[in-house]
């Protein structure tokens, strides 16, 4: 019985510090880019475009498909880095309990 009481105040501690890290994400802003630069993508952590910056040597309309591929190219880089920053904090949060391997807490 003492283990159960230890482990719920275990949660209950993890489950505070899990909504301010919810909330910490929604402040971390990640870049991805594409084209060496040219264009670049901010999100949050939590995957909420923020902005976009396009080299004006690409604004040409007849390279259209170039720069929507790089769009994307430098999205899906932010995205990854703040799925990847998002599991390192999960990870360091829950250090400790024990938590089935591949369960995802977000």
């Amino acid at each position: 019985m003492k283990d159960l009481l230890g482990m719920m105040s275990k949660v209950k501690e993890m489950q505070a510090r899990m909504e301010q890290m919810q909330a910490e994400l929604e402040t971390i802003e990640v870049d991805g880019a594409a084209g060496g630069g040219m264009v670049t993508v901010r999100l949050t952590a939590k995957g909420a475009l923020k902005a976009i910056t396009i080299d004006p040597s690409l604004l040409n309309p007849d390279e259209a498909e170039i720069l929507e591929d790089l769009i994307v190219a430098a999205h899906t880089e932010a995205r990854t880095k703040g799925e990847r920053l998002i599991q390192e904090k999960t990870q360091d949060l829950t250090a400790g309990l024990p938590i089935p391997p591949g369960m995802k807490l977000f």
